[in-house]
């Protein structure tokens, strides 16, 4: 596995020879990775002969200055649990990514405003911004997001077909502990009390007759609900606790 520190490192790679003639998979990260990011790089791995991994805190994304500072950073761990399925991992800094100080952007006009997008004014604007830059970066054959992040997974599918971009989308099932909560970074900020209490949340999406039902079980169950929307045959959820922000999602 290769580190490169910077956009230039990773470029000045990108067209040397290593990269002739082999199907190449992307899979865009913040960082804080865990089991399944693991699964991602696994599902990859197997698919194509070279995996990218990206590492970066994308701070265009976040609303609120104090999330970007609560996230976690913690590369060295990330390396080690990326090494088995990865041959490149790019590690670039805002400056690099963000060097007209993103007066350049990517706006969604229709489904980034509802759910995630309300409660987070210009959030996919920034997720957007960033996955064109490093798909345009790494040029892949294929990337791989997870279905936890739904609505952002619907929309990059969009960008994707909107600006006739070759890279496939390729869709990864949400990876849950055996208690059933989806796997997040942000689960490390709960309480062993709170992390007992979170598992409600998928439980009461999976088993509410309909979104509002669903949302009021949430409120009973001491969660503060950001929303609850079913849209295509999924159930979408934002709920707050112990003032820790989760999503989710379920089929019905």
């Amino acid at each position: 596995m290769t580190v490169h520190p910077s956009v230039q490192a990773w470029r000045e790679a990108r067209r040397g020879l290593d990269f002739t003639d082999c199907s190449i998979g992307f899979v865009p990260t913040m960082g804080a990775l865990h089991a399944g990011h693991r699964a991602i790089l696994e599902r990859a791995w197997a698919e194509n002969d070279r995996v990218v991994l990206s590492i970066f805190v994308n701070p265009t994304q976040f609303n609120d200055p104090a999330d970007l500072q609560k996230y976690p950073r913690t590369l060295e761990a990330d390396l080690a649990l990326a090494a088995e399925f990865t041959t490149d991992v790019i590690v670039p800094t805002p400056q690099e990514l963000y060097p007209d100080d993103y007066c350049y952007r990517v706006t969604e006009q229709e489904l980034s405003r509802e759910m995630e997008g309300a409660q987070r004014p210009g959030h996919f604007d920034g997720v957007l911004t960033v996955v064109l830059k490093l798909l345009n970066l790494v040029q892949a054959h294929r990337v791989y997001l997870g279905e936890k992040d739904w609505q952002q997974l619907q929309l990059i599918r969009g960008m994707t077909k909107a600006l006739y971009l070759s890279t496939e989308v390729i869709a990864c099932p949400t990876i849950r502990g055996a208690d059933g909560l989806a796997l997040s970074s942000r689960n490390a900020r709960l309480s062993a009390d709170g992390r007992v209490r979170a598992v409600d949340f998928p439980k009461i999406l999976r088993t509410a007759p309909d979104a509002a039902s669903a949302a009021l079980k949430l409120r009973f169950a001491g969660f503060d609900v950001d929303y609850v929307e079913d849209r295509d045959g999924v159930r979408l959820g934002a709920v707050r606790i112990e003032n820790v922000r989760l999503i989710d999602n379920v089929r019905l």
